[in-house]
This record gives C-alpha cells, sequence and structure tokens, in this order.
C-alpha cells in the first residue's frame, strides 16, 4: 500500500469518529428504596413545644416542621414491655396476651399467636434492607441476632449519684409486696458524655457518616426521659423553679372511678401528689422532667444534624415515638400505669420524602398504626398479620377520618377507648369510665352513669376488642400485686411467689 492510500484511510478514520456524536454512560435511574430511622424515646409525654408544651425542645419542634404530628397519638399499652412489644409485633396486647414485661427473646415463646410473627426491624431486613440499631427499642434492646448490626445497650437508667437525692424509692410501699422504683430526681452528671444516651447518639453518627450499598433500618433509643430523672446541671438551669407550672389536680379525683381502677392507682412505691404538695418537691420534679426532655432533645439535634449532612438526607423516612404519656401528679401519683390520658397520650411523628412538611392531625392515632405507615411509606408490601392501619392516608389527605379511634389496653379485659370527643374505659368486671373531652380535658368527671350519655357509649363499646387472651406464660407485671392476682386467677395459676422486679421502673 502506497502513502497516499495510507493518508486516505487514516484521513477517513479520523473524520469518522470526529463526527460520531458523543455517548455518555447511561445514568442508573432506578431510585433507591428510602431508609427508616426509627427513633423512640422513653416514658416521653406531651410537653415538647412543638404540642404547645413547657419544654424548650428546639429539635423535636424542628422534626416536627419538617413532616407530621399526630397530636392525640396513644400507646397500647401504659407499660413499656407490652407497648413495645405490640408496636413490634403488631399486635394487640389483647391478641397476644402480653399484658405485662416479656423479656426480648421471649416474645416468640410458648406463644401460638407469636410464635411466627415477623418484627418490624425484621420485615424491612427479609426486604433487602440492613438493619441496625441501639438503645431500648423492645423492653431491654432487641431478641438476640434481629439486627444486622446491633449496638445494644447500657443496662439500667444510669449514671447513678452514690445516694438518692429526694426519694428512696419505696415510699409508703410493702417492700416484698411492690419492689422498688427507680424514680428520683436532681442534677446529676456533669457531663453530657457520661450519659448513656449521648454514647448511643455517637455510636449513631459514625453509621450515618458511611456510604451504604443497601438502603438501611437504623433503630434508636432513648433511655431519658425514663426515671430517674437525673441530667446534668445545665439542662436544669433551663427552668427555673419559680415558672414552674404543676398540673390540674384534685384531691378527690378518684372518688367517682370504679374500685378495680384504684387497685392500679395503687402505687404507694411511687411519690403521691399530696405528698409532693407537702414537701414542696412537685415543683422540682417537673423541672427534673422538663430537663431531661431537653437533653434528649439535644441529642436528638445531634442525630438531625448528622443525617442533613449525610448522603441519605433526602432518601430517609423518620418516625419518633414514645412507649406510652408520663403523669406528673395527675389522678394523684407520678407514673405511667393508667388508662387516664396523661398515661397513654404520646407524641407520634413521621418525616421524609413524600410526606408534608409542619402539618398537625388532631384524630386520635395509635402506635400500632407505626408498622403499616412504614411499610407503605417505603413502597414494601403490607404485611397481613398487622393489625394497625396506616396513616398515610390521614397524613396526605386534606379531611380527617371522621371515626378512628385509639385502643389501650391494660392487663386482661381492661381497656380504653379513645375518640375524638371521649375516652371511655371499661374494666374486666363491667365498670365503666367516661370523660368528655370538650368540656372536661382534664378528665375530672366520670359521666359514664349519665344517661345523656348511655347511646355514646353504646357506640363506643363497638370497638373494645373482641378477643381477650389470657396472659402470655413468659409476660409478667410482678410490680403491681393486682396484675400478678389478675395472671393467677385468669390463668389457673395458683400460689404463684411473687417475684419483685422494681430496680427499672
Amino acid at each position: 500500500m502506497n502513502i497516499n492510500s495510507c493518508l486516505k484511510i487514516s484521513l477517513c478514520t479520523f473524520l469518522l469518529y470526529a463526527c460520531k456524536p458523543e455517548v455518555k454512560p447511561v445514568e442508573n435511574t432506578e431510585k433507591k428504596a428510602p431508609n427508616v430511622l426509627f427513633i423512640a424515646v422513653d416514658d416521653l409525654n406531651n410537653m415538647l413545644g412543638s404540642l404547645d408544651g413547657p419544654a424548650k425542645t428546639p429539635n423535636f419542634d424542628r422534626l416536627a416542621k419538617m413532616g407530621v404530628s399526630f397530636t392525640d397519638a396513644h400507646c397500647q399499652a401504659p407499660l413499656c414491655g407490652p407497648s413495645r412489644a405490640s408496636l413490634m409485633t403488631g399486635l394487640r396486647p389483647s391478641t397476644t396476651g402480653m399484658y405485662g414485661m416479656v423479656p426480648d427473646d421471649k416474645i416468640k415463646s410458648e406463644n401460638p399467636t407469636t410464635k411466627d410473627i415477623t418484627f418490624l426491624p425484621e420485615y424491612f431486613k427479609n426486604n433487602g434492607y440492613y438493619t441496625m440499631g441501639m438503645g431500648k427499642l423492645f423492653h431491654d434492646h432487641a431478641p438476640d441476632r434481629l439486627f444486622d448490626e446491633s449496638g445494644g445497650r447500657v443496662k439500667g437508667f444510669g449514671p447513678y449519684p452514690d445516694e438518692r437525692f429526694a426519694w428512696d424509692g419505696f415510699g409508703t410501699a410493702d417492700r416484698k409486696k411492690y419492689g422498688r422504683t427507680s424514680t428520683d430526681w436532681g442534677p446529676f452528671p456533669e457531663a453530657d458524655s457520661l450519659m448513656p444516651d449521648h454514647q448511643m447518639v455517637n455510636w449513631a453518627l459514625e453509621r450515618l457518616e458511611k456510604k451504604q450499598d443497601k438502603p438501611f433500618f437504623m433503630g434508636l433509643g432513648f433511655l431519658r426521659v425514663h426515671v430517674p430523672l437525673y441530667v446534668p446541671q445545665k439542662w436544669f438551669d433551663l427552668y427555673p423553679l419559680e415558672q414552674i407550672q404543676t398540673m390540674p389536680y384534685l384531691k378527690d379525683d378518684l372518688n367517682d372511678v370504679p374500685a378495680i381502677a384504684k387497685m392500679i392507682n395503687d402505687l404507694p412505691m411511687m411519690p403521691s401528689t399530696e405528698w409532693a404538695i407537702e414537701s414542696g418537691e412537685w415543683p422540682k420534679i417537673i423541672q427534673a422532667y422538663l430537663a431531661c426532655i431537653s437533653y434528649v432533645d439535644y441529642e436528638l439535634g445531634r442525630v438531625l444534624d448528622a443525617l442533613e449532612k449525610s448522603e441519605h438526607a433526602n432518601n430517609t423516612v423518620i418516625v419518633l415515638w414514645s412507649d406510652h404519656g408520663y403523669r406528673l401528679g395527675e389522678k394523684g401519683t407520678f407514673a405511667k400505669h393508667a388508662l387516664w390520658n396523661s398515661a397513654t397520650k404520646v407524641p407520634l411523628i413521621f418525616a421524609g420524602p413524600n410526606i408534608p412538611k409542619n402539618k398537625k392531625i388532631s384524630q386520635p392515632a395509635e402506635l400500632l398504626a407505626i408498622y403499616p405507615t412504614l411499610l407503605e411509606l417505603c413502597g414494601l408490601p403490607a404485611y397481613d398479620r398487622n393489625e394497625g392501619k396506616s396513616l398515610v392516608a390521614a397524613m396526605q389527605s386534606t379531611e380527617a377520618d371522621q371515626a378512628p379511634v385509639a385502643i389501650t389496653t391494660f392487663g386482661m379485659n381492661n381497656h380504653a377507648i379513645k375518640s375524638a370527643r371521649f375516652r371511655y374505659i371499661r374494666y374486666e368486671d363491667g365498670t365503666e369510665e367516661l370523660y368528655d373531652h370538650t368540656t372536661d380535658p382534664n378528665e375530672f368527671t366520670n359521666v359514664a352513669s349519665d344517661q345523656a350519655y348511655a347511646e355514646d357509649i353504646v357506640q363506643l363499646q363497638k370497638f373494645l376488642p373482641q378477643t381477650n387472651a389470657i396472659w402470655d406464660a413468659n409476660s409478667s407485671y410482678t410490680f403491681q400485686p393486682y396484675f400478678v392476682e389478675q395472671k393467677n386467677r385468669t390463668n389457673g395459676i395458683s400460689d404463684e411467689p411473687v417475684k419483685v422486679i422494681g430496680a427499672s421502673r
């Protein structure tokens, strides 16, 4: 081949490639499934600033502005163990018989209803998610090997001072019969870094900074605001005692409730409201509770900051919830442990992709709704075992559902039905309470015997659970004599020894 031929071939080759349109790499347009940040806060009631409460909570308020707050949400049990077991299984306590504390690894043991249940985090794991969890998510932390990556939790609710500040934990109670509560209040320790929740957030921050090949489910369970009400002094300083307002209270408030309600409310190991008034400690208890909320708010802010700085910022669904409310003097004591509003009402906030921003929904909602709501928000198939209903339609709608209720159960066949207007309580012996929140938001006057409300009661009774399972063999609440007796009686157990487990209450 002569030189001219070679030059012609080279020129043609050059022109061919020079005129060829540029081929760009094909981008992967497949949208990654949203991550889930699942945040539990122990014993948190509705005193958040975003819920018009007195707590200084810029980060809870910030999260509320990012999404939707259900301002009348309620737990399925006013006690940690059964509340969390219900949320994680998607089943009501009345369906499972889990009315008391259940060890995490025993939830599926010896119970025909739960033996093949899929836990909420497990469902995400089975659908391609990388699951992580740290802190108090179930009653303790989580069943063994539930998460792909577990940070566990610190045992107990410390750190603790050498001596208690204000409350001995026994009160006037028979120590063998009731046990000891962790209830106490005061500034301790010196630094946030000494709090277990601070270490948990550090663990979370490390993982939020990582690139994830899969969508992730991260569960974080804060120990505070659970007693003892100990946080560093700076959080107490946010709430001068002279500015503290105590809760609405009537000394004879329980005169019109059934005897069984008083049995359930028999908590002499806890401070009574009368004691708090006489001793001058009532404002100090509320100050400590608010200080704990503000401390958790600070730690929540660290998580939100890290998420916003990460690559996951625009593709993460957040849900924040508490396992039950907390009474701060209402109905005569400082505790959860009741079917009244202050014990069952909880914060519930959703935020993330395709969720409206800065929206409040006042219709009643249940923690049982979290499981199906997260599945729908993440585009996962519905789980047919769930007894709760998704809240996605309510979040997206401009009109509230006209007939929703929230159901709370405390022990076998004791239920509260919360509608938009009423709280109806029916106990195992058939006795009742009814409160009309349009005229009595503090639930001071039981109008169950008032014939003017007879038809309202009939309508509310339609929502009572039809299944009332006997107590699960591994579920117990030996901290309160009524529940020991009920389990023995309803399960046909005789002479069961009373075991005192008061250290973590």
